[in-house]
Order: structure tokens, then C-alpha cells, then sequence
């Protein structure tokens, strides 16, 4: 991979730096990676050639503080048999730098060879690194799990999720959505939008679904989804794996085709109040970020990424506001603004206009939702209620975590890192070590960079590198999407 490439595609100036993995004293900072964790990660096999599949995983694994995994678990899905691994047991180990960048070595067939970055919180977000001109790339998160929610009395109440994914043809597929768990196996007042490479159903209600956490000692589970898209004859079935009792990763296990996309994403409960949700319930900032895959866009030759990122602001009365920045495979779109319209439902589906436009979400929370968009790119993605204030440059300081999101191209450079921003006005520095897992193979880059985050005329909006655009959901977390790739992604930092 060109130097120049790297610059376009990660939105920071960067230096080339050393191939080792980790700073420092490797293994001094094993501690940070302890207890039982789950694990989702998205991405693409590529057999040479340019050419690729869709490929997935979610699973557990419990790391000793040491840098010894145990009772590991995973089960993965591609186009390929070889692919499809189904509760497949491992072992493995990791090392943590003084830099709390770390690579893990999975023992699993095929091999698994990952860097991650960790957060303050013991959660870690990670980038397979074991290509070398054919194989695996992508990118995930490392969760912490609760345990004594490894059972199905425990997932109970309303829920909220959202799947993505590609089918055999590489075209892109998602499904947003809500439900109520009794707690025995048994759905009700299900909800879901689901765009299928353009063909789009809205509001779709089901019932007949069925859920079990299977296996108590790994958080192991199996839920069915019934049709969704045009009364098509087979049901989605998905194999989980617990995080808590309000959070579950999920990954479709049916045989890629054609009609059958592989999904995977997250179930989230709900935080209805008193009720139900209602327009009050968007009231204010909303960061939002979606991703989508297009053939019209760009000068590419082929699909390339639509990424959106902005500031969705609530009057809480079925008004907005909307402030975006758009990269659909270089073709750069920033609306400042956009007036629109919104209407909540008591189970949380949000219906949104905006001018002929028209989004649908479901929410988590208040000011937190799934997104889905009845375009020819299937956009998708999540918004995060922005935190109360004014957001300048000394909204982002210290140490961030950071990696690229739900990567919709092989094109895409797929990292993680860690950064530091020293907060400086009026131009602040980022700077930090970000691991790259490409087709090509792995390497490292060193990050260097300027920016400057303003109040106005869009709060918390800033430019990164001269050719991003940064908006600050909270000083613990910010996102990235750069204005100058034409294989863009979105870029999430966390403390």
C-alpha cells in the first residue's frame, strides 16, 4: 500500500513507521484485558485480484490479565464452507504495550491474528492483521460480558437492533428494527425496516420469532427472525453471544446466496420512559453515522463507500434540524441547516422527512437510535445523543482509542490506534500509533495531525487534517469521515 494512498484514506498526515506491533514494554500492560469478553467483528476475505466476500464473527473468550485466553468461543460465516465455524473453541494469547496498543494470536483454524487498541474502560476495538495478499480484513469491538446474564430469563422487556451486512453478490443489505422479549423464548410487537439492495420494506410487524441463550457457561445463543422482505419463504435465523443483559452481538449463520445476505450488528434494550417514547423523546443533539454501499457515485470503477456523518438536533415537537457531511466515493456533500420533520411512535419507530427525503429509525434511548435509509446504497448506521454544552477544541483531550467502522469496501484502510489530543486552542494536535490491516498485509503508521472544533455554526463540528470532518459526540468520543477518499469510512475515538 502507496504512502499516498494511506494519507487519502486515513485523513491524518502520516509517517510510515516500524512494522512492530507494540511500544514499549510489551506484555507491561496486560492487566487491561481481564475477565470474560464478547466479541463482534465485520469485514471481507479477499482472494487476490481485488476480489471479495463478505465475512463475520461474534464469540467470547475469557483473558486472564496475564496474556493467556481461555475458554474462547466463535462461530463465523462467509462465502466459503471453510468459513462457516459454528461454536468453534479456542485458545490464545495477547500482549499488551506501554502505548495499550496489543496484538492477540487466536488459535482457531486458519489462523487469527488481531491488533487492538484498548479503552479506559477495559473494552478494546480491533483490526485483523494476518492477510498477506489473500485472506481475511476487517474490524470489531471487544466487550466486557456479565456472566450471570447468560440466560434467557435475562432477556426480558423492549429491545432495539440493527443489522448490515452483503449477499453473495456483494450487494448490501440491512434491517432495523424493535421487539419485546417475555423472558422465555418468545417475541412480541415486532417491528423492522429492511433494505435489500434498494427493495425496501417499511414497518413490516412480526411475531412469530423465537430466542434462547443455549449454552449458560459461554452466553451462547440462537434467535429467529420470520420473514421480512416481500414475504420471502425463509426465516433469518442468527447465532448470539451476551454482553449483558441489555446488550447482545448477533451474526446471521443461513448460507450466503444471492437472496440471503450475511447480517450482523448489535440488540440493544430499550430505555422507553414512562409510556413510551413520544417526540419529546428526540430533544436535542443526536450524532449520527451511517454507512452505505453505492454503484453511483464516484470515479471508482465499481461500488464504493457512502459514508454520512452529522448533527441531528430535536426540538422535541416533531421538528429538526440537520447538519451532515457526505463522502460517496469522493463526491463530498456538507448541508448545513436542512429543516425537517419527525414523528415518534410508543414503541420508538421514528419516521423522518426531510424535504423528499425520508429516514426511518427506532430508538435505544432518548436521543439514541438505529438508522436505516430507503436509498439504492442501503445506508445504516447508529446516532449517539450528543452531551450538553458548547464543544471546542479543549472538547477533545487525552487518550482516544480508534478504529474504522463497518468497512463497505475492500478499498477501505481498516485500522486501530491510539491517539492523544492535547485540547490546544485555537489549533489543536493529535498524534499516536494506528495498526493496519490490509489485503497486502499488516503495517503501522504513526499519526500527526491539526485540528480545530467549533460551537457555530454546528456544535461540536471541526475539521481534522485539513481534509476530515470531526463531529464530538462528548469528550469521551468523537467521529471522523474524511472529505478527500474515494474509499471513505467512518472513523469512531473513544476514551
Amino acid at each position: 500500500m502507496s504512502k499516498l494512498n494511506v494519507l487519502l484514506i486515513m485523513c491524518f498526515p502520516l509517517v510510515l513507521a516500524s512494522t512492530v506491533r507494540a511500544q514499549g514494554s510489551p506484555g507491561g500492560n496486560n492487566s487491561e484485558l481481564n475477565g470474560d469478553y464478547a466479541f463482534t467483528f465485520n469485514g471481507m476475505t479477499t482472494g487476490g485480484g481485488g476480489a471479495s466476500t463478505v465475512f463475520a464473527s461474534v464469540g467470547r473468550f475469557t483473558a486472564d490479565g496475564a496474556g493467556n485466553l481461555t475458554k474462547g468461543e466463535l462461530d463465523s460465516n462467509g462465502v466459503g464452507p471453510q468459513e462457516r465455524l459454528s461454536a468453534q473453541t479456542f485458545t490464545g494469547t495477547y500482549a499488551i504495550g506501554a502505548d495499550h496498543r496489543g496484538v492477540m494470536t487466536l488459535n482457531i483454524p486458519g489462523g487469527g491474528r488481531l491488533a487492538f487498541a484498548m479503552m479506559a474502560n477495559g473494552n478494546a476495538e480491533f483490526v485483523e492483521i494476518d492477510a498477506s495478499g489473500t485472506g481475511t480484513v476487517g474490524s470489531g469491538s471487544m466487550e466486557k460480558a456479565d456472566a450471570t446474564a447468560y440466560n434467557t430469563a435475562r432477556i426480558m422487556g423492549d429491545y432495539a437492533f440493527g443489522f448490515a451486512g452483503l449477499d453473495g453478490w456483494n450487494n448490501r443489505a440491512a434491517i432495523a428494527g424493535r421487539f419485546t422479549a417475555d423472558g422465555t423464548g418468545t417475541f412480541t410487537n415486532g417491528a423492522a425496516d429492511v433494505n435489500q439492495s434498494g427493495m425496501y420494506s417499511t414497518g413490516a410487524m412480526f411475531t412469530a420469532a423465537y430466542y434462547s441463550v443455549s449454552d449458560p457457561t459461554t452466553g451462547r445463543g440462537m434467535m429467529i427472525l420470520p420473514p421480512l422482505v416481500g414475504g420471502a419463504p425463509q426465516n433469518y435465523n442468527f447465532v448470539f453471544y451476551v454482553v449483558n443483559a441489555g446488550k447482545l452481538f448477533m451474526m446471521e449463520t443461513d448460507a450466503v446466496t444471492i437472496a440471503t445476505p450475511l447480517l450482523s450488528g448489535a440488540v440493544l434494550q430499550q430505555q422507553s420512559p414512562a409510556g413510551g417514547f413520544s417526540n419529546a423523546s428526540l430533544n436535542g443533539g443526536m450524532v449520527m453515522y451511517l454507512t452505505g454501499r453505492s454503484s453511483g457515485c464516484g470515479g471508482t470503477g465499481g461500488p464504493a463507500p457512502n459514508i454520512v456523518a452529522g448533527l441531528l438536533t430535536g426540538a422535541g415537537n416533531g421538528t429538526l434540524n440537520l447538519a451532515y457531511d457526505q463522502n460517496c466515493g469522493g463526491t463530498i456533500t456538507s448541508v448545513t441547516g436542512l429543516f425537517g420533520t419527525y414523528g415518534v411512535t410508543s414503541n420508538g419507530r421514528v419516521t423522518i422527512r426531510l424535504g423528499a427525503s425520508y429516514v426511518a429509525a427506532y430508538m435505544v434511548s432518548f436521543n439514541q437510535a438505529f438508522f436505516i435509509v430507503p436509498d439504492s446504497s442501503v445506508l445504516f448506521g447508529f446516532g449517539e445523543p450528543q452531551a450538553a454544552g458548547s464543544f471546542t477544541n479543549s472538547a477533545v483531550k487525552g487518550r482516544y482509542a480508534g478504529s474504522t467502522t463497518s468497512p463497505a469496501g475492500l478499498g477501505v484502510v481498516i485500522f486501530s490506534g491510539e491517539v492523544t489530543a492535547d485540547g490546544a486552542s485555537p489549533t489543536g494536535t493529535i498524534s499516536g500509533v494506528e495498526d493496519i490491516g490490509a489485503p497486502s498485509g499488516p503495517s503501522l503508521q504513526a499519526v500527526n495531525a491539526t485540528y480545530t472544533i467549533s460551537s457555530s455554526p454546528v456544535n461540536g463540528r471541526g475539521t481534522v487534517g485539513g481534509s476530515a470532518v470531526v463531529y464530538v459526540v462528548s469528550p469521551l468520543e468523537f467521529v471522523v469521515v474524511s472529505l478527500s477518499d474515494p474509499n471513505p469510512a467512518v472513523l469512531i475515538f473513544e476514551q
